[in-house]
């Protein structure tokens, strides 16, 4: 439970530092995403979660 917090932490200091540094091209890729099509979202979405799960597997083993 200690190794979820510890990602989720990780994951808001990332995205935190991508929208402080960078809030026009932060801006630009929501309007981008919010013009794809739902099943596009969501492909992305499990293929990004299978890489993070993948990453955290190599990591740990």
């Amino acid at each position: 439970m200690i190794d979820l917090a510890v990602g989720f932490g990780l994951l808001l200091a990332i995205e935190g530092i991508a929208y402080a540094l960078f809030p026009n091209t932060m801006r630009r890729m929501i309007v981008r995403v919010l013009a794809e099509p739902n099943d596009r979202v969501r492909q992305f979405g499990l293929v990004t979660a299978v890489i993070g799960v993948g990453i955290v597997w190599l990591v740990r083993s």
